[in-house]
């Protein structure tokens, strides 16, 4: 078999690039929350995408701060674009926390934190500190929204920095569960259980999955 060489006439030669993949994640809508009781992505609202579009969608949480102190972040689904936040989940949780003076560590299961085909929020994260350095940091994927055929099965990953009353310790939850309905998912909601919040939520479509 010839080795086939290239130089810089034969680069300076290519006019298309078509064939080369432009890459599997697009950045679909950018929301920044300042003082929000509420945060939502609705299929078809302020250019957001949440259907057949794409087969799993990401949303990355930068900094998200709560103002009130020792709250916690969660978030909810709709099947008909945000009219109601109250889709069926079922989900398992876990955390590990290590506190900043080095006194306390732990891996759990967080019993708390699961839900058995509930219809409320889901909690993500352990109740924070408002102090200005503080926030919750993550992502969460979740896997054919649009099927009218399959339960939704979504994960977390969320680093927090929790507070005792005298320390404060990094938190970080792993959830997994699925959305119970056969409904198409065509929203996402987030709150803060108690007050308001600000941070940058990003969310993304990965195609080619």
């Amino acid at each position: 078999m010839a080795l086939v060489k290239y130089n810089n006439n034969s680069i300076s030669a290519v006019t298309s690039a078509a064939s080369i993949p432009s890459g599997a994640m697009t950045l679909i809508k950018t929301v920044t929350a300042s003082n929000a009781s509420t945060t939502s992505f609705v299929d078809g609202s302020s250019s957001v995408v949440l259907d057949n579009t794409y087969p799993i969608y990401l949303i990355k949480l930068i900094n998200i701060h709560n103002d009130t102190s020792d709250k916690y972040l969660q978030f909810n689904f709709s099947a008909d674009t945000g009219s109601n936040y109250n889709v069926s989940k079922t989900t398992t949780a876990f955390n590990a926390a290590h506190k900043e003076d080095g006194s306390y560590s732990v891996l759990q299961y967080e019993a708390s934190m699961d839900l058995a085909n509930g219809t409320g929020v889901q909690r993500l994260t352990a109740g924070q500190h408002n102090t200005a350095d503080n926030g919750f940091s993550g992502e969460m994927w979740f896997f054919n929204l649009s099927s009218t055929t399959f339960v939704k099965h979504f994960m977390t990953t969320i680093s927090a920095i929790g507070y005792d009353g005298s320390n404060e310790y990094n938190y970080v939850t792993r959830i997994a569960g699925y959305a119970n309905t056969t409904s198409a998912v065509d929203a996402i909601q987030f709150s803060i259980n108690s007050g308001t919040h600000d941070g940058t939520f990003k969310l993304y479509g990965i195609k080619d999955s």
